[in-house]
């Protein structure tokens, strides 16, 4: 019971800080702790990846760009009307008839028909799937730096794909994105009066990816992932299949991802093709090592925070910066190492300050006592 903690923690928040914003008058901040959220959420399911399937990607910002960018293209396209307003295509009336329709107007007042919001948001999380399972079959054949090197030009692709693309709005994005109902009276949208309301939703939303991943790591499905993150020729001669589950929690992570970026672009009202950069990915891994790579609770921690004073203006015309550095002061201490277990007598907190200040030193070694030659 003590692993869903932290679960029971965002889902206390989620419902305790709106209140306590009202009393305070600090609401304005629900806004970015809202976006920090939806963040943490894609952050998560890099965490599965790299923590503790031990596989490198750079491309966790391509997957939340493709479940912003297709959710906001599939609720704002306008499909073709017949002069009573009603679908002209036999599928969009078969789809008009089940109610996964929205009807709307657009500036010049004149009538729209599109998909539904939550029906857009689903196709978009099932393309980031299918694509994930097309690129990931071939690309995690290879290893460390390769992988990551793949994962990278995968991403730069999108970027230029959203960006070159007209029906995407070019380098202007896609605005005008409606709000997405999720239960009646219960919808994702901006505004002031919905703060408290998103607030509640994206930290509850993080709650259930966090369980899912505790659930995950301690099924079986788990210990293979750790397994193959130990060696993956070892996991191979137990008996672990582990093209099969390198494919699936990568998979996993691009659900993440896609989710968190269709949320995000429904609050938002808007996408643009920057939500595809590579420095966007970046910061994603600069998250995870900082939190412990294999740590849960510390992504959370580690990206609630941070990106909450990124969204903040906090960093400046440095933000990419400071996420960079995080990255290369993290990776020198390997902090985001393999995990290793404390010696005898050295467990808890005390043992665990012991070896971080252990590998400091054996990043910057002491010089040598001149006094001594």
């Amino acid at each position: 019971m003590r692993r869903f903690v932290p679960v029971l923690a965002l889902a206390v928040l989620a419902f305790a800080l709106p209140p306590l914003a009202a009393a305070t008058k600090t609401s304005f901040l629900l806004t970015q702790a809202t976006m920090s959220a939806y963040y943490v959420l894609a952050s998560l399911g890099l965490c599965a990846l790299m923590g503790y399937a031990g596989q490198i990607s750079m491309g966790q910002a391509a997957f939340f760009a493709i479940g912003g960018y297709a959710s906001s293209f599939l609720s704002t396209l306008n499909l073709p009307t017949a002069a009573s307003g009603q679908a002209e295509a036999p599928f969009a009336r078969l789809l008009d008839g089940a109610g996964l329709l929205a009807r709307g107007a657009d500036a010049y007042g004149a009538p729209t028909l599109s998909l539904s919001p939550a029906l857009a948001c689903l196709c978009a999380v099932l393309l980031a799937a299918a694509v994930a399972a097309l690129i990931g079959t071939p690309i995690l054949r290879l290893k460390g730096h390769y992988l990551a090197m793949a994962t990278l030009g995968f991403g730069i692709v999108i970027e230029k794909i959203a960006r070159g693309t007209k029906a995407l709005g070019g380098a202007d994005g896609i605005s005008g994105v409606p709000s997405l109902r999720i239960l009646p009276g219960v919808e994702v949208t901006g505004g002031r009066q919905a703060r408290a309301a998103n607030f509640t939703i994206a930290w509850v939303l993080l709650a259930l990816g966090l369980a899912l991943l505790v659930n995950l790591v301690r099924s079986r499905s788990g210990r293979a992932l750790r397994a193959l993150h130990d060696g993956e020729a070892a996991a191979d001669a137990m008996g672990v299949d582990t093209a099969r589950y390198k494919l699936k929690v990568f998979v996993l992570g691009a659900v993440y991802a896609a989710v968190a970026g269709a949320f995000l672009t429904h609050f938002n009202g808007s996408i643009g093709p920057g939500e595809a950069n590579a420095m966007k990915s970046v910061r994603y891994v600069a998250i995870v090592a900082i939190g412990g790579m294999a740590n849960l609770t510390g992504t959370v921690v580690a990206g609630l925070v941070l990106n909450f004073l990124s969204l903040r203006g906090v960093f400046g015309s440095l933000d990419d910066g400071v996420f960079g550095a995080i990255l290369v002061i993290v990776m020198l201490i390997n902090i985001g190492g393999a995990r290793r277990r404390p010696a005898a007598g050295a467990a808890g907190l005390p043992g665990r300050l012991s070896g971080f200040a252990q590998r400091v030193r054996s990043v910057f070694p002491a010089r040598r006592d001149r006094s001594a030659r």
